[in-house]
């Protein structure tokens, strides 16, 4: 069961990022791209930077085509890049969070892929953040009401710098310069 809101803090030793579906073929379809591709790329960068396992998804890569070159030239070495043809992550074989509790959320698309794999963590009992920033949808319509929807099941909605501040958790931690030349 997830806990209340007030309790569900992000901390970078009980944290995961996911990446869903952010495919070569979305490239001309998916409302805002460039945004969703350069603010996904902040997030795996401050993901490596604080130690947070990444994990892939890709939806029918022999036929949408793999990760985007901006994402894969950032991840951290050995990330795995799962394929599937399931619409929730969180199904796709080999899916696995590294014993972590709490997943930070992005991709595409926000209404499907995105949806049903928060919708699956919430149920196991996960704290789900999804960085609205870093979330795409071929419509902006599509897009809200897929953040919508997850935010009414439990998700927590953010920003990438939020998200990662709250999980850098002090101005003096070592990795914070470091963060702030991210979001700069």
């Amino acid at each position: 069961m997830s806990e209340p809101h007030a309790l569900s803090a992000l901390q970078a030793d009980r944290t995961a990022l996911v990446v869903v579906d952010l495919q070569e073929a979305f490239r001309e379809h998916v409302d805002g791209f460039a945004r969703v591709a350069e603010r996904t790329v902040r997030a795996v960068r401050g993901a490596a930077l604080l130690g947070l396992p990444v994990v892939v998804t890709e939806q029918y890569p022999q036929g949408l085509g793999g990760t985007i070159a901006e994402v894969v030239d950032v991840l951290p070495e050995g990330t795995p890049r799962l394929a599937k043809t399931v619409f929730s992550g969180a199904r796709a074989e080999g899916f696995h969070l590294a014993g972590r509790d709490r997943v930070v959320l992005v991709g595409i698309e926000a209404h499907v892929c995105v949806q049903a794999t928060a919708l699956d963590l919430l149920r196991q009992g996960l704290v789900v953040h999804v960085a609205g920033d870093a979330v795409g949808s071929r419509t902006a319509e599509d897009r809200e009401a897929g953040l919508t929807r997850v935010a009414r099941a439990g998700a927590l909605v953010g920003t990438t710098e939020s998200i990662l501040l709250e999980l850098t958790g002090d101005a003096r931690a070592p990795q914070f310069k470091s963060i702030q030349e991210l979001i700069r």
